[in-house]
C-alpha cells in the first residue's frame, strides 16, 4: 500500500464504517482518487458470455448499491462493475450500526439488508450512461416485505435488461429474512424460470447469473448447479458473504455476513465444486477473500472466469485493482502465458477435493 493509500485509509477509519461508505462513494463522483493506475495487456482479455472483458477483475455488488460511479469505479482499472443491490421499492435496510470492520482479520461483517433508492432511482443513473463504454452489471433483489419476491426479480430483469450488461439475481443475501431460501430446488427452478422468461421477452438478452451463498452442503450445490444447467442461465457468481465465524482473531459478537479474507477458503472449495457440477462451459464468477494478485490467481485456478472483490478495498485502497493485474501481467511474464485463461481449472481437483 503506498503512503497516499495509508494516509487514506486511515483517515477513513476514523469514521465508523458507513460514513467512511459515502464518503469515498463522493470521492469518486468528485473525480478521486487521481491517476489511477490502468492495465492494459492482451493477455488479461477475457471473452465470457459474448461479453469482452478487458480484464478478468471486478467490483462486486455491495458498493456501489444505487449505481452512482459505476464509471468511476472503471476508471480504478476494474474489468467490469457490478451496482446494486436494487429491489423494486426503496427501502432502509436494518438499523444502524450494521457494518463492523475486523481489522484483524481483514474482514467486515454487515447487515445492511438491501439498503437502496429502488429501481426508478438505480434506472434513471443507468438511463444517462447509456452508450458510455465499460461492463456494468446490475444485481437485482427483493423487497423485504414483498408478498411475492419472484415477482420482484423479475420486475428487476425488465425494467434492467436494457441498461445492463449482465443481470445478477442474488437470493443469498443472509440479512433479509428468508431470502436463502429461495435457493432450495422447488422455490429456485420456478424462480429461473420466471425470470428467463421475463429477460425472453424483453428488448435485450443480457447474460444471467445467480449469486449463491457459501453456506451450502453438497446435496444443495447439486440441486442449484441441476437447475442452472436445466434453466439455461448462464452462470453463476460464488459466493456470497457467510454466517461462519471460523478461525476469525476478532473477537466480534455481531450478527450479519462475514466477508473479507476469512471468506476466501469457504468461497473457494464451493466455487470448484460448482465448477465440477456445471461442466467447463458454464460461467462463474469468483468472489470473496481476493485481496491480491495470488487470491485472484488461485479462484482462476479454481475453476472461476473472472474474479470480484470488495472487501480487500476497504483495507488496501483503491490502488488495489491496479496492483492485482500488474501483478497478473508480470505473472504472465513470468509463466510465458498467451493468456491467463491458461490458468483455469489448474488447481481445480485439489480445490473441488476439500470438505465444505
Amino acid at each position: 500500500m503506498s503512503v497516499f493509500d495509508r494516509i487514506g485509509q486511515k483517515l477513513l477509519f476514523t469514521f465508523d464504517p458507513e460514513t467512511a461508505h459515502g464518503m469515498s462513494i463522493a470521492a469518486l463522483r468528485c473525480g478521486l482518487p487521481v491517476g489511477a493506475r490502468l492495465v492494459r495487456d492482451e493477455r488479461l482479455k477475457v471473452s465470457l458470455c459474448g461479453i469482452a472483458f478487458p480484464n478478468p477483475l471486478g467490483m462486486a455488488a455491495g458498493y456501489d448499491k444505487n449505481a452512482e460511479v459505476p464509471d468511476a469505479l472503471l476508471g480504478l482499472g476494474f474489468g467490469f462493475a457490478e451496482v446494486g443491490t436494487v429491489t423494486p421499492l426503496p427501502q432502509a435496510g436494518n438499523p444502524k450500526p450494521r457494518i463492523f470492520r475486523l481489522t484483524e482479520d481483514d474482514a467486515v461483517i454487515n447487515r445492511l439488508g438491501f439498503n437502496n433508492g429502488g429501481h426508478e432511482a438505480a434506472e434513471m443513473r443507468l438511463a444517462a450512461r447509456k452508450g458510455r463504454v465499460g461492463i456494468v452489471g446490475v444485481n437485482i433483489g427483493a423487497n423485504k416485505d414483498s408478498a411475492d419476491r419472484i415477482r420482484d426479480y423479475e420486475l428487476g430483469v425488465s425494467r434492467f435488461a436494457k441498461y445492463a450488461s449482465y443481470l445478477t439475481v442474488n437470493i443469498s443475501s443472509p440479512n433479509t429474512p428468508g431470502l436463502r431460501t429461495m435457493q432450495a430446488r422447488e422455490q429456485l427452478g420456478e424462480l429461473l424460470s420466471r425470470v428467463m422468461a421475463v429477460r425472453a421477452a424483453a428488448s435485450a438478452q443480457p447474460p444471467l447469473f445467480l449469486k449463491i451463498a457459501p453456506d451450502l452442503v453438497e446435496a444443495e450445490l447439486e440441486d442449484i448447479a441441476a437447475e442452472v444447467s436445466e434453466k439455461q442461465i448462464d452462470g453463476v457468481i460464488v459466493s456470497n458473504t457467510t454466517l461462519a465465524r471460523t478461525g476469525l482473531r476478532s473477537t466480534s459478537g455481531e450478527t450479519g455476513g462475514l466477508s473479507g479474507k476469512p471468506l476466501f477458503e469457504r468461497s473457494t472449495i464451493v466455487l470448484a465444486k460448482m465448477r465440477r457440477l456445471l461442466g467447463p462451459e458454464r460461467a462463474i464468477i469468483g468472489v470473496g477473500g481476493v485481496d491480491s494478485t495470488d487470491a485472484a490467481l488461485e479462484k482462476i485456478r479454481a475453476g472461476a472466469d473472472l474474479v470480484q472483490l470488495y472487501t480487500g478495498m476497504i483495507y488496501a485502497g483503491p490502488a488495489l485493482p491496479g496492483r492485482i493485474l500488474a501483478g497478473m501481467v508480470r505473472f504472465a511474464d513470468k509463466e510465458r502465458l498467451k493468456s491467463l485463461r491458461e490458468l483455469r481449472d489448474s488447481r481445480l481437483d485439489q480445490w473441488a477435493a476439500r470438505p465444505l
